[in-house]
């Protein structure tokens, strides 16, 4: 991954945080107005799950700076995922609602330079963890 990208997505990252409660509250809207069926997937509290995605995203975003450390982690993920059912066409419908989210969320701080990097690591990221899924 190019150290630009990842210091643009982190830099980014900075300014959700504050709003993180919103976003994920968005991220899901987005996801279910996206792809309804997903809806069965989530069986817990949305409040609940909006703070584990928050910070599993947040984790993502730090550890993008030490590959080494997240990959393990990424691949666990994406294990666990799988076991949840999730399927490999799910994962362009979530990239898609983290997207419309930080689009929304950041207004026009949300540039096209960073949608292309927040594009190329969560494609990244989606491809060690499907990789993961496969073995699991």
């Amino acid at each position: 991954m190019d150290q630009s990208k990842i210091q643009a997505v982190q830099s980014t990252w900075k300014k959700v945080l504050p709003i993180r409660e919103q976003a994920a509250a968005l991220f899901y809207s987005n996801l279910f107005q996206h792809d309804p069926s997903l809806r069965q997937l989530f069986k817990g509290d949305m409040e609940e799950q909006g703070r584990k995605l928050m910070a599993m995203i947040g984790a993502a975003v730090v550890g993008l700076s030490k590959l080494d450390e997240l990959v393990p982690a990424v691949q666990a993920l994406g294990a666990r995922h799988a076991g949840y059912g999730v399927q490999d066409a799910h994962y362009a419908t979530v990239g898609g609602a983290l997207l419309d989210m930080l689009r929304t969320g950041l207004g026009a701080a949300f540039t096209k330079e960073l949608e292309t990097a927040w594009t190329n690591v969560y494609g990244v990221l989606v491809q060690t963890m499907q990789a993961a899924a496969k073995t699991a």
